[in-house]
């Protein structure tokens, strides 16, 4: 189930945003069970102003101390803000106490300010009914700052973030398609063979990180896990 994290990368994407200052955000998702060292040592080779981490960062009931000591390690240096994915749900604990006590901040359905902007989180479907929790998004896309959201599920992109006024939508779930050839995946849960976003940048506004760990016995097959450094920089600076 685990990567050779030998061959974890580093993905930078610079963006133009309407901020008052750079910020440089280092963003991660599904780490299931992955060893954490390799992840942080990218991460501070990144130096960001704060992580995102977007959903499965533990696996189930059996593989989870590793994935609450991931965010506790993080936000002894830098602010954290996690969203929750599908494994998220197989968690039988209280996760939100879980969460508050490694320091970072859950954002369950819900945003918060950071510096000049708004970063939302948009909980799996599989932790209710099947079926996100849209109504706040009407109220977090009507706000007029920049606005980050962060959706472990890509193709909740298109059914209901879309039409929405939300300037950049960070996923994962993906896995980069699991084998990737000619730049395109092959099979990514929720979307089935050949998925239209299974990892890079969709419309300028969807980023599909390939995730870190792996939650399936088949191996990657050109398709090298992934850290991204996310930098966006006030309108007018290069």
């Amino acid at each position: 189930m685990r990567n050779n994290l030998s061959e974890l990368k580093i993905t930078e994407y610079k963006i133009s945003a309407r901020v008052k200052e750079k910020i440089c955000f280092a963003f991660v998702s599904d780490l299931h069970h992955c060893e954490n060292q390799p992840v942080l040592r990218s991460i501070q080779k990144i130096s960001p102003d704060a992580i995102l981490v977007g959903g499965d960062f533990m696996h189930n009931m059996s593989f989870y101390t590793r994935g609450f000591e991931f965010l506790k390690m993080c936000s002894k240096n830098y602010p954290v803000f996690c969203s929750l994915g599908n494994h998220e749900g197989r968690y039988e604990g209280d996760i939100h106490k879980a969460i508050a006590e490694t320091g970072a901040i859950l954002l369950d359905n819900t945003y918060t300010c950071f510096k000049s902007l708004l970063i939302g989180g948009l909980t799996s479907g599989f932790l209710t009914d099947g079926i996100p929790e849209v109504s706040w998004l009407d109220g977090f896309s009507s706000q007029t700052e920049y606005k980050i959201l962060l959706s472990h599920h890509p193709e909740y992109y298109k059914k209901y973030i879309r039409l929405l006024s939300v300037d950049l939508v960070l996923s994962g779930h993906a896995h980069g398609g699991q084998w990737r050839f000619f730049g395109r995946g092959v099979y990514a849960p929720g979307q089935g063979i050949f998925p239209k976003y299974s990892g890079g940048v969709y419309e300028n506004r969807l980023i599909v990180g390939r995730g870190i760990g792996n939650a399936h016995r088949i191996p990657r097959i050109n398709n090298a896990p992934e850290v991204i450094k996310l930098v966006l920089n006030p309108k007018g600076d290069k």
